[in-house]
């Protein structure tokens, strides 16, 4: 987690994943579990590390995940992705998850992780990420 952003409460990166956790994403208190929400980063760090290798990627490594405050069925969760690093083969994306429960008006930040994947080839094998133009 970083320290800078806490005073200013809007997400950093781009919205890659936006969905609705329903009744069956709970546990037996009526939460959402808290893996259905790690698949979604995962999912949406994919997309953008997709984009970004331009074909097939791996998820080798999470890192920094803390929960900061419950997610609640029926609110809207956004996905938000920036690319922290691009290595040879890998990437490094930090996914913060920021919900907008049913009856508020302003969102509030879940939680958030660094993901880091590695571009592969059609036969699984590590490649390089194409060059970038930043």
């Amino acid at each position: 987690m970083t320290d800078y952003d806490d005073d200013k409460p809007k997400p950093r990166g781009e919205l890659t994943l936006q969905v609705i956790p329903l009744p069956s994403d709970t546990n037996a208190n009526g939460d959402v579990f808290a893996g259905w929400l790690v698949k979604q980063m995962d999912i949406a760090a994919a997309t953008m590390a997709g984009r970004i290798s331009q074909g097939r990627n791996a998820t080798v490594a999470m890192d920094r995940m803390e929960f900061l405050s419950p997610l609640r069925v029926g609110s809207q969760v956004g996905c938000y992705c920036e690319l922290v690093d691009i290595g040879r083969s890998s990437m490094k994306i930090n996914v913060e998850v920021w919900t907008l429960d049913r009856t508020a008006r302003t969102p509030r930040k879940v939680t958030e992780g660094l993901f880091v994947y590695v571009a592969i080839d059609e036969h699984g094998r590590i490649r390089e990420v194409p060059e970038q133009n930043l």
